[in-house]
Formats: structure tokens, sequence, C-alpha cells
């Protein structure tokens, strides 16, 4: 299917609501076969007033839009506006505040800061095994420190870091800086591909056990001298394992973490300069983001397009679903 190729084209391109259904239905049924959500059957016949199927199988006779089953559903916005909205997500360098989408969209500032929560859920994969097995694809190791400074914060919440106490949205997230959330990253040097996911703490027994996780048998991997680090190159995975001292040295031949420390600037960027003020709990969808366009950049060996992550980013809706209760930590109330 040919796609819109840049911002305005594809603002034309999505405002007949029945284009819009039939690109999303092209992306999440491949093989031209609409899927009972129900029964399974793949014969459903359209309903072209009410822009849907209805199951031919006898005893289901189930009605659905192409939203079901997807992280559209159960959503009152149209796709004219979803799919203006993911086109600026997956392709704006430094993201898209929930401001401005409200504004561009005509919605509520709440509205669409759940739209992109949904949208940032779809760009999360789990990694597929592990990479960087020889010397020539060594992988940089490093972790970074997410969170505001104490003098911008709310007095109520300054004066609870200063005295130590336990604040109720770090619970699970807290470091030694209580303000601060953890993010340990991976880049492959030789795909230039990155891994990074928030984690708890940055003790040995968890930054090491990311890495054996992640990493490949055999392989070079270069961090810094954190002492969570120590011992690897010893692990029974037989990593080669190499360390710059940033106190004297960034760079020394091929050892250093300038690659992950660069996708680094690009996350805080986005982070300090569009979203503000990003809770834990939230963080690992923002860090998803940011993944997901960095992994998927233009590059002379890979020249994606907008429209490639576009249609990268569609073919991921189905199966995925996030609801306003889960997104606000509200579910469980919802369960009493």
């Amino acid at each position: 299917m040919e796609l819109p190729k840049s911002l305005i084209e594809a603002i034309e391109y999505f405002s007949d609501e029945q284009r819009c259904i039939d690109t999303v239905a092209h992306w999440r049924w491949p093989d031209g076969k609409p899927t009972c959500p129900d029964c399974g059957n793949k014969e459903p016949y359209y309903l072209a007033t009410q822009k849907r199927w209805k199951c031919r199988f006898g005893k289901c006779g189930r009605q659905f839009s192409v939203k079901v089953g997807t992280i559209f559903e159960d959503s009152a916005i149209s796709l004219k506006k979803w799919l203006p909205a993911m086109w600026l997500l997956a392709n704006c360098k430094n993201g898209i505040s929930s401001h401005e989408l409200a504004r561009d969209l005509k919605v509520t500032q709440k509205t669409a800061w759940f739209i992109l929560q949904r949208i940032r859920l779809v760009m999360h994969e789990e990694p597929a095994g592990t990479f960087g097995s020889h010397w020539g694809n060594p992988i940089e190791v490093d972790e970074t420190f997410v969170g505001g400074k104490v003098k911008n914060m709310h007095r109520s919440r300054a004066n609870a870091i200063r005295a130590q106490i336990p604040i109720d949205r770090m619970n699970g997230f807290e470091t030694s800086l209580k303000n601060k959330t953890v993010v340990m990253g991976m880049l492959n040097r030789e795909t230039r591909q990155v891994r990074a996911k928030v984690i708890p703490n940055v003790k040995r027994e968890t930054l090491q056990a990311e890495i054996l996780k992640n990493v490949g048998f055999n392989a070079h991997v270069y961090t810094d001298q954190h002492v969570g680090y120590d011992g690897l190159d010893k692990n029974v995975k037989n990593f080669t394992h190499r360390t710059t001292n940033h106190l004297t040295e960034y760079v020394r031949g091929r050892v250093h973490t300038q690659g992950i420390e660069n996708f680094w600037s690009l996350l805080k960027r986005g982070l300090n300069g569009t979203y503000v003020a990003v809770e834990p709990f939230h963080l690992d969808r923002y860090v998803a983001e940011q993944v997901f366009r960095f992994n998927n950049r233009a590059t002379k060996d890979n020249p994606l397009t907008d429209a490639d992550r576009f249609a990268l980013l569609l073919s991921r809706i189905a199966d995925k679903r996030l609801t306003y209760a889960q997104v606000t930590g509200k579910e469980d109330d919802r369960q009493l």
C-alpha cells in the first residue's frame, strides 16, 4: 500500500475515515482477510454503512470494527486523529507533548496524553535473543540517572528528599539519589542498535543480570569504571571486559561508551525539553519511544523514511491494549 511521504500529505491522506480504515486493515491483516475476534472466521462481510465487518459464521454473527483487538479499541477518537498522532510521535525526533498534540487534534490534554501513552506501548518491543558475540562487534554498556533537580521541585517533595523520607511515587525505583530513576542501556556497535530499560537500582547483581540476559557469549563489553561492572570478565560467559576511567579519559583506542552516551543525550533532550516531568512508573514507555526512533533512524545502509517508521508502527497495533485504569494505576481500585 502506498503511504504518504510527509506530514502534510499524511494529514490530507487520512482526512477520509474510510481510507483510514482501509490503511489500518491492510497493516493489521496483511493477508487481506479480516479475522473475527470471537471465532477466528476469516470470511466476514463488510457493512459499508456501518464501517464494520460481520462474521458469516451462523452461531457467531459478531460485528466488529478495525479497532477491535488493537490499541484503538474502545476509543471514541476517530482514526482521522489517531493516525496523524502516530505519524507525529514516530517521526518527531524529540517527541511531542500532550499539550501540543491536544491543540493540533482539537482534543483535551488528558485525551492527548492517553493517546500518546497507547502509542508508546506499541513502540515497546521485547528484545529477541542476545546481541554481540565477537571482537569486531563490541557492546557499549552504561547507565544514567533521570529525574528533576531538587531546587525545581515543590517544597514538600524537596523537603521529603532532603529528609530521606520515602516518596510514594518513587516506590520500587529508589536509589541513593531519591529524586532519580535509573535507566540502563546497551549499544551494539556493529548494527548501531540500542536496548534500554528502567532498572530499580545500580547494584552489581542488577547490572550484570541485564548484561547476561542481553549480551551473547564471548562478547567484548565496554563500560566505565562503575563498581557494578567489576568481575564481569570472570563470569561464566567469558566476556572480554574493558573499561575507561572518566576521571582521566573518555576514549582509549576502541574502548569507549560514546555511542550509548549519544543515545542518552537524545533521550534527555526529549525528557527535559519536551516532556519536562515524567514519573518513574511511566518512564519505561518514554524510553521505548526514543529507542524506537533511534533504532529505526535513517542511515547510509538503511535509508528509512517517515513513511517506513509509520508503517512499522502500524504493523504492531494488534493484540496491544492499555486502559486508562492501567495507565493511571487505578486498575486494582476498579476490581474492589
